[in-house]
């Protein structure tokens, strides 16, 4: 009979994610098909699936992790925020509805049947599900909406453990003040706690982990050291991007937009040891040595385009053209790149048609259908082949696509400028393929290391297993689930 084992945190970026897929792998080693299992994210770090939807990546990494095929039903309810009040609702990798924080809890009664369902078929296909938590369960005052944490766990009647975060201090009233403000009922459905992210010796902690079992009765299941090879893994929030702080390199300045999106476009970069990447933050000028922008993909393309503006971006980046710069636009920053972009159905926010930058000679049109496949292309520049994503609305068109960036399916994809500096692509994921990565690096005169960037994410997911099964009880945490 399936089993499985949720994974919940005292907060926000608590190492959930890493934890589940380090369980997923762990398991994995063990002979059990096991599979991830979220059943409300808010990312806009998407993946495509083999069954043409689409779910966060971090769902993505933990099914790599667990060695099955990426499926809708890992993540059935993905928000993907489009400004500070509204996002767009994913349900079982489909675009629902556009709706607002407000709107959304008087659709939980209805998603709550749709994740069940998703849960349900997982668990009838694998021998074990490991759940992951979103936020933390001590958001008492959301806990009546709630699908996400033990909203899910009470009726699914799946156990909890609690993941608290040492490296941000107080992980001791993190999980003691978690233990105070439960239900009775959803107290009772967690059945240990765990600590993350410790930096130094972990006995240090003897005292203070031996008070968190007194105090709560909960069993514990150790404490995880920090985990130095995560920035080799894709991170779900931009903000955990970590890419090595190299001196030399071809320097790769990428914007780090307000609604960024499937930013892990970077990672192979990051890896590559000829390569300075710096994810470029709010209120920073674009460097004068920059050798390559990437403007990268975003859930609003408009809204984004107006903060690139008022960042300063878009002198930054007329300057950097001038100065023999070149500039690259993945998804949303390839329609950035053109000189219009128009939404007259309000499918991304109020409707209406704002000015490019004007560095490609492309305008875009927003549509209410949206892509999502998997593709194979040609890079023209280079004639390398590579495999790509796309995951977007809207269509491009224009004098620049006479100059395109590759080929899918013998068509046309993309645009390059006329001075071939300045180019523009929907095609997501294209640095992981080894070989393009290696001929794009060689047409700045970089070598590419060699190194693999799937076999390392492998290595390192088997390196992330091994760190924990070293320091937390994983058999335990294993045969808790039910």
């Amino acid at each position: 009979m399936s089993r499985a084992l949720m994974i919940q945190g005292t907060g926000s970026n608590v190492g959930k994610s890493m934890l589940v897929a380090g369980l997923c792998r762990a398991a994995r080693r063990r002979g059990l098909s096991v599979a991830p299992f979220k059943p409300q994210n808010m990312s806009n770090n998407a993946a495509v699936t083999a069954d043409g939807g689409e779910i966060g990546r971090a769902q993505a990494l933990q099914a790599l992790a667990a060695g099955v095929p990426l499926h809708t039903d890992m993540n059935p309810v993905l928000l993907k925020p489009e400004t500070d009040v509204g996002a767009q609702l994913i349900v079982q990798g489909k675009r629902l509805t556009s709706t607002s924080a407000r709107d959304y809890y008087d659709l939980k009664p209805t998603l709550i049947t749709r994740v069940m369902e998703s849960f349900d078929r997982l668990k009838a296909r694998h021998d074990l599900v490991i759940v992951e938590g979103a936020g933390s369960p001590a958001e008492i005052n959301l806990r009546q909406w709630d699908i996400a944490n033990m909203g899910f766990a009470v009726p699914a009647r799946v156990p909890v453990v609690l993941a608290g975060d040492i490296d941000r201090g107080g992980v001791i009233a993190q999980i003691v003040g978690t233990q105070a403000v439960l239900e009775p009922l959803d107290a009772a459905q967690v059945r240990g706690f765990l600590v993350n992210k410790f930096r130094g010796d972990p006995r240090l902690f003897d005292d203070g982990y031996s008070a968190i079992e007194a105090r709560t009765g909960w069993r514990g299941f150790g404490v995880a050291p920090w985990f130095r090879d995560a920035w080799k893994l894709p991170a779900e929030d931009a903000l955990d991007v970590d890419a090595p702080h190299r001196a030399v390199g071809l320097h790769v300045v990428c914007l780090c937009l307000s609604r960024i999106a499937n930013f892990d476009d970077l990672d192979p970069l990051a890896q590559e040891p000829g390569v300075r990447l710096n994810m470029l933050g709010p209120g920073r000028a674009l460097p004068g040595d920059a050798d390559v922008v990437i403007v990268p993909g975003t859930k609003s393309t408009r809204g984004d385009l107006a903060f690139l503006r008022a960042m300063g971006w878009d002198v930054d980046l007329a300057a950097h053209v001038r100065r023999g710069g070149h500039v690259l636009g993945i998804c949303g920053g390839y329609q950035m790149l053109g000189t219009s972009v128009a939404d007259p159905d309000g499918i991304e926010g109020a409707p209406g048609s704002d000015a490019g930058l004007g560095l490609l000679q492309i305008d875009t049109v927003m549509t209410a259908d949206k892509r999502l496949t998997n593709v194979s292309a040609i890079h023209a520049a280079s004639n390398q082949s590579f495999h790509g994503y796309e995951i977007h609305i809207g269509r491009s068109e224009g004098a620049d696509r006479a100059r395109p960036f590759a080929h899918v399916g013998g068509e046309a994809e993309g645009a390059v400028s006329a001075t071939g500096r300045v180019s523009g692509s929907y095609l997501h994921g294209m640095f992981r393929d080894d070989r393009f990565r290696a001929a794009w690096l060689a047409g700045f005169g970089v070598a590419s290391s060699g190194a693999g960037y799937d076999e390392t994410v492998e290595q390192t997911l088997d390196a992330l297993a091994d760190h924990l099964e070293t320091h937390l009880d994983v058999a335990g945490l294993l045969d808790l689930a039910e």
